[in-house]
């Protein structure tokens, strides 16, 4: 009897530490042609967008829209080329979220926002006229535009979650920024991490994503050692630092695209909210 009941807990235990298998699913247009990224290499800026129609009224374009490049039939413009809409972006507010936020993010490079994909339709002597065929945000007079080259679409495993996996050895960086400057991301949101192709990150790698309880990086303001004690809420005779507590595995994600020291990452499970300044490992 003592047997079975041992072996059921172990059960209620294992179960406790997973979570179901998600349905894979394949990273979406938007997932891979608006998720943006960070690159410290120099981008092209020779090719621009100059305008649009009714540029009297609109400041701004989108899907739909005839938008006008300053390369023309002179430039080697020609009818059907594809480019796509960048712009370099950055936090106006320019918060620190957690310790050294900043310098991380210098290090990674210069962030760029994907606006969207245009199409040449009419080729001019100095311009051309293109009509935007896909659009993730507003693009405006000045935006980047680069040659259209498709990107590789990795397939998301099918697995199931452990909460309590161990460290893999691989190389440990951190989630330093989100793509739309939010402190608090989770599951199918676009996120930065500080390793990239110098450190040997690829399209398709998996990370898995943590925390370090009671290490004074927390994301939100706690009590020094709140994690093992807490005045008239109970304390234990010996002191526990940060690196003496269990770790807190909070998700997973999937790499889109890699600069040299940064790489674009869709988180594809969390198990609760994800913070800058949590940790990513390399699975």
């Amino acid at each position: 009897m003592r047997t079975r009941y041992a072996l059921a807990g172990l059960a209620v235990l294992a179960a406790a530490a997973t979570v179901a298998a998600q349905p894979p699913r394949t990273p979406n247009t938007a997932d891979l042609y608006c998720s943006g990224w960070f690159t410290n290499e120099p981008v092209p800026r020779d090719t621009y967008l100059i305008s649009g129609e009714e540029s009297e009224v609109k400041t701004v374009f989108a899907e739909g829209d005839y938008v006008y490049l300053n390369k023309g039939a002179q430039q080697g413009a020609r009818v059907g080329d594809e480019f796509l809409i960048v712009r370099p972006s950055k936090d106006e507010s320019r918060p620190r979220w957690f310790y050294a936020q900043d310098v991380l993010e210098r290090a990674m490079g210069r962030l760029y926002a994907d606006k969207g994909r245009v199409r040449i339709v009419v080729v001019l002597p100095e311009v051309s006229i293109a009509r935007v065929i896909y659009s993730c945000d507003s693009m405006w007079r000045g935006d980047l535009a680069l040659p259209y080259t498709e990107r590789p679409a990795p397939t998301l495993r099918s697995q199931v979650f452990d909460r309590f996996a161990p460290p893999s050895g691989k190389p440990v960086a951190m989630l330093v920024q989100s793509k739309d400057f939010r402190q608090l991301v989770g599951q199918n949101d676009i996120v930065y991490v500080n390793l990239g192709s110098e450190q040997g990150v690829q399209v398709g790698d998996y990370v898995r994503i943590f925390r370090y309880p009671g290490s004074r990086h927390e994301s939100a303001y706690v009590e020094r050692g709140r994690h093992y004690r807490l005045y008239g809420f109970g304390s234990t005779p010996t002191r526990y630092r940060w690196d003496d507590l269990p770790r807190e595995v909070l998700g997973e994600g999937i790499v889109l695209r890699t600069g040299p020291n940064a790489a674009t990452v869709l988180i594809t499970y969390s198990l609760r909210g994800i913070y800058l300044g949590d940790y990513i490992e390399i699975q």
